[in-house]
């Protein structure tokens, strides 16, 4: 169960290392082997390609859970404490209602995309498997966001949320 409760905790940073790790072996050989023959392997650009997408959109459920993203918190100055976390809470709705929209958008296209099928150039996949990332992250944020507020709910620490600057703690 602790294996498990680590995985959990630990998902996106394992999968956008080796996200990273694939996109970084594969660009590291095309240049070997420009290096060594002249040419190298098509395969191996596309796949570096697909795995840098994939590190994105996983990096931004992870940026998500650790509160790294960009918010802007300007306009925030002239509100109190209680109005920061009131926006706080708004803006993060809009951001689940968006997520959700988003979701709803890329299954269709997706759907579209195994209806009728597109295939990769060099490694021979259905485009819209790899294109599958984009609702799964979507999804995975939204959780994430989710998931801060059901902590700090469960601590007793939701006034936090709206710390930005020193004079709210």
């Amino acid at each position: 169960m602790a294996f498990i409760k680590k995985l959990y905790d630990n998902f996106e940073e394992i999968c956008c290392a080796f996200f990273l790790f694939v996109m970084i072996m594969c660009l590291v050989f095309q240049v070997v082997m420009r290096i060594f023959t002249g040419s190298s392997f098509a395969w191996t650009e596309e796949l570096s390609r697909f795995a840098f997408i994939y590190a994105v959109f996983v990096a931004t459920a992870l940026a998500t859970k650790k509160g790294t993203h960009v918010r802007i918190t300007a306009q925030l100055s002239f509100f109190g404490c209680n109005g920061r976390l009131a926006f706080r809470i708004f803006s993060d709705i809009l951001w689940i209602i968006f997520n959700l929209f988003m979701v709803y958008i890329s299954w269709e296209t997706i759907q579209g995309g195994l209806e009728y099928p597109e295939i990769s150039p060099t490694l021979g996949v259905i485009k819209a498997h790899v294109e599958m990332i984009i609702p799964f992250c979507f999804l995975l944020v939204t959780w994430r966001i989710l998931e801060v507020y059901y902590k700090h709910l469960k601590a007793g620490t939701l006034a936090e949320l709206s710390v930005y600057e020193e004079e709210c703690r």
